[in-house]
C-alpha cells in the first residue's frame, strides 16, 4: 500500500504518514494500550516524548491508520546502523492499534508498510520486542515471518527504599 494508497481489499482503512495534527490523537490511543499494567517496569513506557522524538527524528517511518478520517492506529520506527556493520536495522518500536480493533487487520496494513519502508531505506533486518508474556504480540509478530525469540530480563534497583535500610 504505498504512499497511503486505499487498500483494494479495505477501502475505508488508510495508512500514510504522521503528520503533526495526529501527535494527539496517536497520544491517546497509546495511552489506552500501553498502560502501567503493560508494562509494569520504566524499561520502556508511554508518554509524549516517545512520539515527538520519534516524529522529529525518523518522520517517514511515523505511521498512522485512518478509517472515515479517524485515526485507529499507528506504528513508530527507527533504523540503526551499527558502526563497522554493513547492515543497517530497523526497529519497529511502537504499533498499536485502538481497543477493540486489534482483530481487523489494521496492524498487519501498519507493519506491511513500515517494512516496504524501511526496505526502501536499505534495511536488512527488523527487531521488535516486546514483554516475555504477551502472547498475542508474539502471534502477531510471528504472523508476520519474525522469529528466533529470545527473554530478555530486566532488573530493578530501588534506590530510595536501599536508602531507608542503611538509616535504620
Amino acid at each position: 500500500m504505498p504512499n497511503g494508497n486505499l487498500d483494494p481489499d479495505e477501502p475505508q482503512l488508510r495508512v500514510r504518514e504522521m503528520t503533526i495534527d495526529d501527535l494527539s490523537p496517536v497520544f491517546h490511543i497509546g495511552e489506552e494500550i500501553f498502560t502501567a499494567e503493560f508494562s509494569p517496569s520504566l524499561y520502556r513506557t508511554w508518554d509524549e516524548y516517545e512520539i515527538t522524538t520519534m516524529f522529529n527524528s525518523d518522520s517517514e517511518l511515523c505511521l498512522v491508520a485512518e478509517r472515515d478520517e479517524e485515526i485507529v492506529g499507528f506504528a513508530l520506527g527507527t533504523t540503526v546502523e551499527k558502526h563497522n556493520s554493513a547492515w543497517k536495522y530497523g526497529y519497529l518500536v511502537w504499533l498499536g492499534v485502538r481497543k477493540g480493533l486489534q482483530k481487523g487487520r489494521v496492524g498487519d496494513k501498519l507493519f506491511r508498510e513500515i517494512q516496504r519502508r524501511m526496505r526502501e531505506q536499505g534495511v536488512r533486518m527488523i527487531v521488535v520486542d516486546t514483554a516475555a508474556d504477551n502472547e498475542a504480540a508474539i502471534r502477531f509478530f510471528q504472523k508476520q515471518g519474525f522469529g528466533n525469540v529470545q527473554e530478555h530480563v530486566y532488573m530493578t534497583l530501588n534506590l530510595a527504599k536501599k536508602r531507608r535500610r542503611k538509616k535504620e
